[in-house]
């Protein structure tokens, strides 16, 4: 099956997915919603949709993080009229009130009500674009996190998804390397180094075989930045990492993820899966000729192994241990194959730059720091969650 006929497919679900004449229930489901009792207000919702008859035009999907973890249970309901409220802190007692009042008589349920999703709503409620912790926002590595059902490859594909792999193969390796340095794109890992380069080093390397690897060992203290975009967009990031693979010329992708993180393995787990069925993982794909194999690896949760050397070691089976450098893992890494690691959000990135240009990208943050960069707010603050601005923003802001 051609590209162009997925995405065919794909944006037809999507119009069935935004269809005005059925109703849409969307329940923030990643770790912070699930916490807060997400799975409990699903079954109050299924159970209340059946009390009023109203299963066969109302459809519930369980949907990523939007970012204000301080707001769950986050609960968007789409009526049949176009109306779209985002209602917060909701808990199964709840339920029947939102239904009663959104879905029964097309008016939105004030107390727990939040924002309307889009701002020309009649409804003397604020849109959530000028929400206080939205407004300064970029979401380009947070793009579709709460926006798609991350267990269903078409809402990602409908949104762009697995374009840029498809540009990617269209330009060449070289010319995949040369449009990440034209995007200024620095590594999101901490070191800052620029992606483009170091994809470069791991390229130009000799080696019968090479690998690149996802590091998503998350190990600070307060932070879930990586977590949260792999439960809300797998995707996103695997797409990142094929594109990696084929731009240095690896065949193996390893993906190493902590295991105290098992609703983004099982995200990852289902991801891979639909990319095989669809020919982004295996090989010739995309008719390219480019052969790739993505593998999970669950971490003991070792901070150490946050470090790109403990990592492998880990990866290999074997304690995880810094290693001396050089010999640096663009010339001997992984099994002593050269190896390009990058980090969740710096592969989120890479999928969304090679789908819209390095310009676009470029465009974005200062002249020294191109992009946006993901924060968790975490702590004694009053509004904990996750957020994303372009570099240079100040914490004035």
């Amino acid at each position: 099956m051609s590209f162009a006929t997925l995405q065919d497919q794909a944006r037809l679900e999507w119009t069935e997915f935004e269809r005005p004449d059925q109703a849409r229930i969307l329940v923030g489901s990643a770790t912070c919603g699930r916490a807060a009792g997400s799975l409990e207000v699903l079954q109050a919702f299924a159970k209340e949709l059946d009390k009023h008859d109203l299963t066969d035009t109302t459809k519930t999907f369980e949907v990523g993080c939007l970012g204000m973890c301080y707001a769950e249970v986050l609960v968007e309901i789409r009526s049949r009229d176009g109306l779209r409220v985002l209602y917060h802190g909701v808990e199964p007692r709840h339920v029947p009130q939102l239904v009663e009042s959104q879905l029964v008589k097309g008016e939105p349920y004030l107390p727990r009500a939040l924002a309307v999703m889009a701002a020309d709503e009649k409804v003397d409620l604020p849109a959530f674009s000028e929400l206080p912790m939205i407004g300064p926002q970029v979401r380009i590595v947070l793009r579709n996190c709460g926006i798609i059902d991350p267990t269903n490859v078409q809402h990602y594909l409908a949104r762009g998804g697995y374009q840029g792999i498809a540009r990617a193969v269209a330009m060449g390796s070289d010319a995949v390397i040369e449009e990440m340095k034209a995007s200024g794109l620095r590594g999101r890992g901490g070191a800052g180094f620029p992606t483009g380069v170091k994809w470069g080093f791991a390229r130009n390397a000799k080696g019968d075989k090479k690998y690149v690897i996802c590091n998503a060992d998350e190990g600070d203290p307060g932070a879930f930045m990586d977590r949260s975009v792999l439960e809300g967009d797998p995707h996103a990031v695997l797409e990142g990492l094929l594109i990696a693979g084929y731009a240095i010329g690896a065949s193996t992708g390893y993906v190493y993820c902590r295991a105290e993180y098992p609703l983004a393995i099982e995200r990852l787990q289902a991801a891979i899966a639909q990319m095989r069925e669809l020919g982004f993982v295996g090989e010739n794909i995309l008719g390219s000729g480019f052969n790739f194999e993505i593998k999970i690896k669950k971490g003991a949760g070792a901070f150490v192994c946050g470090e790109e050397t403990s990592l492998m070691q880990s990866i290999e089976g074997k304690r995880g241990m810094p290693r001396s450098r050089p010999p640096f893992p663009a010339n001997a890494g992984l099994f002593g194959k050269p190896t390009n690691i990058n980090n969740v959000e710096t592969l989120a990135a890479v999928s969304a730059i090679l789908e819209k240009g390095a310009a676009w990208y470029s465009s974005i943050g200062t002249d020294k720091s191109r992009g946006t960069k993901t924060f968790a707010l975490a702590g004694k603050i009053n509004r904990t969650g996750l957020i994303e601005v372009p570099m240079g923003t100040r914490l004035r802001t």
